[in-house]
């Protein structure tokens, strides 16, 4: 009797012995884990706001540094006569008597109030053609193939036969941003739903979630990183569509954007006009992106955990 309680004793210690032996190697290889996780992606910590300014303001002021370099040592030695390539003082100079002029701000106003017009048009039209593409799918193996194609279609092409629809109007302006810059939204959100795991689709439609529903609180929060994306390369689209309609839709009721006023530096043959007008669509175009775009992007992969640091 006392040998059978010994053995019964033995074995439950051997059985303690064990399973706290694959408790600890449990443990062992959740941190294992934990640890490979944290190699492989750690959350960018917020830092001071002069140090992240610094340190994203200098490179390109260098880089800007360099490029007068160079085109002042280009100026210097006449790789071109100087009325074919003006100093950068001289493009300044023709700058600042546009603002003299009192004329500056207007340019810029016409072409950027154009441009938030037609892109938030373009917005709501290729979010919609978007969602359609995505979800249904004879729709997308009909049009899907146009849409990379008219994406990929310059969007200098349209402006004729917007002339010969609308005529010398901004309603033409407005059909060529139209154009250019929904393909892209569309082509955009199109690739963000793709990336969606399906586990978050099957769990919307488990909790209910299906319709315009699914669509605002499952679909579209889901594709924002892709959706965001296509939101920036249908801003470019339509900043470029903008320039390329306004530089040839250039009629006296219209007003004069930064398009109209780079063709009038063509019509005088007046580099230093022609290089100050470059010089500003460049400035707003990258302007908007840095300002608006760029910290929404950071916002939403900051929140999702995808900003990291390598």
């Amino acid at each position: 009797m006392a040998s059978t309680e010994t053995t019964s004793a033995a074995v439950r210690s051997g059985a303690d012995t064990a399973a706290d032996g694959t408790a600890a190697r449990a443990g062992d290889i959740a941190g294992l884990e934990a640890g490979l996780d944290a190699l492989e992606s750690r959350v960018v910590d917020r830092q001071p706001w002069l140090r992240t300014a610094a340190s994203k303001a200098f490179p390109p002021l260098i880089a800007i540094v360099i490029v007068l370099g160079l085109w002042q040592l280009a100026y210097h030695f006449e790789l071109k006569p100087h009325y074919l390539l003006p100093s950068p003082v001289d493009v300044a100079h023709s700058l600042q008597q546009k603002w003299l002029e009192g004329t500056l701000l207007g340019f810029v106003w016409t072409s950027v109030s154009r441009g938030a017009l037609g892109f938030v048009a373009s917005v709501g039209l290729g979010t919609v053609l978007g969602l359609v593409v995505a979800r249904v799918k004879v729709v997308r193996a009909a049009i899907g193939p146009i849409l990379s194609g008219l994406q990929s279609l310059p969007s200098v092409a349209w402006v004729p036969a917007a002339i010969i629809w609308f005529g010398l109007s901004d309603a033409t302006i407005y059909a060529v941003v139209l154009l250019g810059a929904v393909p892209s939204i569309a082509n955009g959100l199109v690739a963000g739903v793709d990336q969606i795991s399906p586990l978050y689709l099957r769990a919307g439609r488990t909790i209910g979630a299906t319709g315009l529903t699914g669509v605002r609180h499952v679909l579209l929060p889901a594709a924002l990183p892709g959706y965001i994306a296509g939101l920036k390369q249908g801003w470019a689209f339509s900043w470029r569509s903008l320039m390329a309609a306004e530089l040839i839709v250039n009629a006296p009721d219209l007003g004069t954007g930064l398009g109209q006023l780079l063709e009038q530096g063509r019509e005088f043959q007046d580099m230093s006009w022609v290089l100050a007008a470059i010089l500003l669509i460049l400035i707003v175009g990258i302007g908007i992106e840095l300002l608006i775009f760029a910290p929404i992007e950071r916002r939403v992969l900051r929140s999702r955990g995808l900003l990291v640091k390598s």
